[in-house]
């Protein structure tokens, strides 16, 4: 993925009043820090930033005040309001094109296991890397096709990308595929015939 550009505007005005006032301006309030640096407290534009955090783990080109060299950084955290999800607060880490970052990467399943009664248990969601900080992969494919019940895959087993390594232990489990428990629902029809016959005998 390329490098998403973004304009940014150094502030000097702190506080919730002058963040809503930002917010109406459609801005959203920043904190560029890291490496040693004195944190820099930025706006950026709402609409622009909105998109581009909607990848994971983004690398963001961000100029400040019409600077010629514009700084890389990685978002750190993101404050969003809970009931519209509209961003409030971005927190970015400044980062070098040639260091290795901590980073979640998102695991994405694809493909059916054998069998209609298998079951895929996803014991991991988002796998811990080191990856080069320009090349961070968006997301780490795992293939579940064809695998019968009682297989696991786990860390140790996942095919990462060059230069990427992962932080987790190599045994951690990453899927399993279990066999689907029909039980419930049986004891959810015998609850259902039971209450029947202790309404009939009341």
């Amino acid at each position: 993925m390329a490098n998403l550009k973004l304009a940014a505007t150094t502030r000097t005005v702190f506080g919730k009043g002058a963040a809503r006032k930002l917010r109406r301006a459609d801005l959203i309030p920043a904190v560029i820090y890291g490496h040693g640096t004195d944190p820099v407290h930025v706006s950026l534009p709402n609409k622009d930033t909105f998109l581009a955090l909607r990848n994971a783990n983004v690398l963001l080109e961000i100029t400040i005040d019409d600077a010629r060299k514009p700084v890389l950084t990685l978002p750190k955290q993101v404050q969003r309001d809970p009931i519209t999800g509209f961003l409030e607060h971005v927190d970015l880490l400044l980062v070098k094109a040639s260091e290795k970052v901590s980073v979640d990467v998102p695991i994405n399943f694809i493909g059916e296991p054998a069998g209609k009664d298998s079951l895929v248990n996803h014991e991991l969601m988002a796998l811990p890397v080191l990856a080069p900080a320009t090349s961070i992969p968006s997301e780490i494919e795992v293939s579940v096709d064809g695998l019968e019940v009682g297989a696991q895959i786990v860390v140790g087993d996942l095919e990462l990308p060059e230069g990427v390594e992962a932080t987790a232990p190599a045994d951690h489990l990453v899927v399993t595929i279990n066999i689907a428990d029909a039980e419930p629902v049986e004891s959810a029809e015998g609850d259902v015939d039971g209450a029947a016959e202790g309404d009939a005998a009341e």
